[in-house]
């Protein structure tokens, strides 16, 4: 009987999954940006009743950025963002962050799926 020989990749495949995760979150990150975006609300000088005024703060404050390898995270870095998105006891919620995300998890569990079957794929 021949002496058979195995050789393991679980480190290379391991590595290839590990980035194929990193680009999907940074795709799905980039995606969710970009809602958030479209529909966070601008002011405006008839919202705010100041005249000149220029809106787009908040939307302009939104980015998102990959925290570890399993983590995304999409924010807005103004102090207002959360009244806006949940609203007060004056102020009616706009929620911008959330339907970002939960609107579109199908896509991005294909953009996930997507990205691990071309590990599946590698030779």
């Amino acid at each position: 009987m021949p002496d058979v020989t195995f050789i393991s990749h679980k480190e290379e495949a391991m590595k290839a999954v590990s980035e194929a995760m990193a680009r999907a979150l940074e795709i799905c990150g980039g995606k969710a940006e970009t809602y958030a975006k479209e529909l966070a609300p601008v002011g405006t000088p008839e919202s705010t009743g100041i005249p000149g005024y220029k809106g787009g703060t908040l939307r302009n404050s939104i980015t998102h950025e990959q925290l570890d390898e399993k983590t995304e995270i999409i924010a807005s870095a103004v102090k207002y963002a959360p009244y806006v998105e949940f609203g007060t006891y004056k102020m009616k919620a706009r929620p911008f962050m959330r339907p970002a995300a939960e609107n579109h998890r199908q896509e991005y569990s294909q953009v996930i799926e997507r990205e691990l079957a071309k590990v599946g794929n590698m030779k």
